[in-house]
């Protein structure tokens, strides 16, 4: 995979100027609260129409029926109602000391609507203490402002939304895509300038804009960069030093906190280039050796990568040099590994290509793990390595000029192996290592909500009249395709079945049934031959398992054994594939609704040839639950089903919906050639 064609600036962030004086916005302050007894203390702020947020809070707990109280009267009394405490419940209250936590009024009622909030005992209707909300006072809601609107590269939007203090909302946002060097840019000032700050875009990169068609997003702030902090909002193109389209920002605005969660971090080196909103990459060269700290936002079962391009005039993967970062428990690891091809470490004709370790290929692991430690969801790995290694597999690491780097997001599979990237640029990335004064760009890393949104509907194939399947292979999907249908990782491709993404099939005992395999039969391929099979393993990749796994794995079907006991599929076929089209961005996949639209998207093409024959029938020594895979590569199927009759009521019987054969139809249609 390459990437563009950009280079992407350093522009500096500092985090000093992105401080509130008073600390974070807690939103509108209505005061402090009057305190008669108990010990009651605490400063309240309105979060939003319903919310409000108590700070500081005391109460002793020595109460006999206490509990929040709010109501419309003059003055607190018995005329007022409960509000639930923190945790949604009305129980009476136990003791406070210093807390900080929310409360959301009941039935929807609105701090408008109240003219008093207090700590109230009902029993002996005594307040202990209470706060009086100002008459015409406006809570904290999202904010309109004025259009975005440029007088060049189609720049519009319907409205621009304040939603709280870290969030801007672009509605119907449209954008040409064509100045190369544009981004979605804040600072302070009268007007939009070249010194200021980058604005990750709705995915978290930090690469040039694409074009938008009146599409609607959400912006978060870097760092601890809040809404008061800055003056405007601008589509800055830093080639020709031009503000595209802009905005100003209303001073003082009254819009809700943010729940952003915001984790500082400390850059232990001086030298920082903020990757992605979720990844920075710091380093600093002594002597002969390079000390590189990665850090990044990501699951436990997730790695980081980073490492040379293959490329010296661009970002490019193939002949790459990368360290692929991950703690497993209390252990780190920062393991060297050479890029040949766009796929996993895969055998091919006895040798290895894909992404391998160095020792796999005939090199060594050059990288030293200094420290490894995970905290705040954060993954923070620092190794060593020599600046120019003997390795002929390792880049050098020059101390003049620039040098093009690759980097990536991902999950490791069951071996602990990185899989597929899901997060990666699609720009050229060039960096000075050797610079003569420490350079960095890094804030602090924030967290909030992740919505990627419902799993695409799992594919079935339960059908007592279908014998014959056709196998071709296409794009995995995203996380809402094949890691959320089968909950392992997944490659760049998996195989889809009479069309439907790596469906579940159910077949019966007895009955004979014959795949047409398209997975390709070129094997110096490392990437495009995929041999079909059928065994008891989930995982797939027979070929790639030691001696040892391979003997814990029961074939059923696609394999032959040579008379020195090597295995040998006997299933491949010309390759028939579906890909995305030129100008679709595979790091989106998760935007499509559902499969339905994901799959009218790709493109269809067969190489010359016939597909392979894989013929078996189910016998009753065969598990109730087999797989069907990849030959060369694991996770690129999924289950089959063996049932001894298709009365049995299963709840896949009841799914066996239209849709499937109507998606079937569909894909014999457009591709019947499969099938010749």
């Amino acid at each position: 995979m390459m990437f563009g064609v950009l280079i992407v600036p350093l522009v500096f962030f500092s985090a000093g100027l992105c401080q509130d004086d008073e600390g974070p916005y807690k939103g509108k302050p209505l005061g402090k609260l009057n305190s008669y007894h108990h010990q009651v203390s605490g400063d309240i702020y309105a979060v939003d129409k319903y919310t409000l947020l108590l700070t500081s809070f005391n109460y002793d707990g020595n109460g006999a029926d206490t509990f929040f109280w709010a109501g419309a009267a003059n003055r607190p009394g018995p005329q007022g109602f409960i509000v639930p405490d923190e945790h949604g419940k009305t129980n009476v209250l136990e003791r406070y000391f210093n807390k900080d936590f929310t409360l959301v009024l009941p039935e929807n009622k609105r701090i408008t609507d109240i003219k008093w909030f207090a700590i109230y005992d009902i029993s002996s209707q005594n307040t202990f203490g209470d706060i009086y909300i100002p008459e015409e006072f406006e809570p904290p809601t999202v904010q309109k402002v004025s259009q975005l609107t440029g007088k060049t590269n189609s720049i519009s939007t319907i409205s621009v939304e304040i939603l709280d203090a870290k969030q801007i909302k672009l509605i119907g946002f449209t954008y040409d895509g064509n100045a190369k060097g544009a981004y979605f840019w804040v600072g302070v000032g009268a007007q939009p300038v070249s010194k200021g700050f980058k604005v990750p875009d709705e995915y978290g990169y930090l690469d040039p804009l694409k074009s938008y068609k009146n599409r609607t997003i959400t912006l978060e702030l870097p760092g601890d960069l809040t809404i008061f902090n800055i003056d405007w909002f601008s589509i800055f193109d830093h080639d020709t030093n031009t503000n595209l389209g802009s905005i100003i920002i209303p001073e003082a605005l009254n819009v809700p906190p943010s729940l952003v969660k915001v984790i500082p971090q400390k850059d232990d080196l001086p030298n920082c280039l903020q990757l992605h909103k979720n990844f920075q990459v710091s380093w600093e060269i002594f002597g002969p050796a390079i000390t590189i700290q990665l850090a990044g936002m990501v699951d436990e079962d997730e790695y980081l990568a980073f490492g040379i391009s293959g490329s010296n005039e661009r970002s490019q993967m193939i002949g790459a040099d990368v360290a692929v970062a991950y703690i497993n428990g209390y252990q780190g690891f920062a393991t060297d590994y050479n890029i040949t091809a766009l796929t996993p470490c895969v055998k091919v004709l006895g040798q290895y290509k894909g992404v391998c370790k160095d020792e796999l290929v005939g090199g060594q692991d050059n990288n030293q793990l200094n420290t490894a430690i995970r905290e705040n969801g954060i993954n923070i790995i620092t190794y060593r390595r020599s600046l120019i290694s003997s390795d002929d597999g390792d880049k050098e690491f020059p101390l003049e000029g620039s040098v093009y780097i690759i980097w990536g997001i991902g999950r490791l599979d069951e071996n602990k192996e990185p899989a597929f990237h899901d997060i990666y640029p699609k720009t050229n990335i060039s960096i000075e290592l050797n610079p003569k004064e420490p350079q960095s760009n890094c804030y602090s890393f924030t967290r909030s909500e992740l919505q990627v949104g419902e799993p695409w509907s799992k594919g079935q194939i339960f059908d007592k009249t279908i014998r014959v399947f056709t196998s071709t292979i296409g794009p995995s999907g995203g996380k809402k395709g094949y890691q959320a249908i089968t909950k392992h990782t997944s490659t760049a491709l998996a195989w889809y079945i009479n069309g439907l993404l790596a469906p579940e099939l159910w077949l019966r005992r007895g009955l004979t049934y014959v795949f047409k395999v398209n997975g390709g039969n070129n094997p110096h391929s490392p990437e495009y031959y995929h041999p079909l099979i059928i065994t008891d393993d989930p995982n797939g990749g027979y070929d790639r398992l030691t001696d040892v796994a391979q003997s814990k794995v029961r074939v059923l079907a696609g394999v032959e054994y040579s008379r020195r006991g090597r295995p040998k599929s006997t299933a491949s076929g010309r390759l028939c594939y579906s890909t995305h089209k030129p100008d679709q961005d595979r790091r989106l996949d998760d935007d499509f609704e559902s499969f339905k639209k994901f799959n009218r998207s790709l493109t269809w093409s067969c190489e010359p040839g016939d597909p392979g024959t894989l013929e078996f029938t189910p016998n009753t020594s065969w598990p109730d639950t087999v797989y069907y895979n990849s030959f060369t590569q694991a996770n690129m199927g999924w289950k089959i089903h063996v049932i001894d009759s298709f009365n049995q009521k299963t709840s896949a019987s009841e799914k066996n919906s239209p849709s499937n054969s109507l998606i079937f139809c569909i894909f014999l249609i457009l591709s019947m050639q499969l099938c010749l």
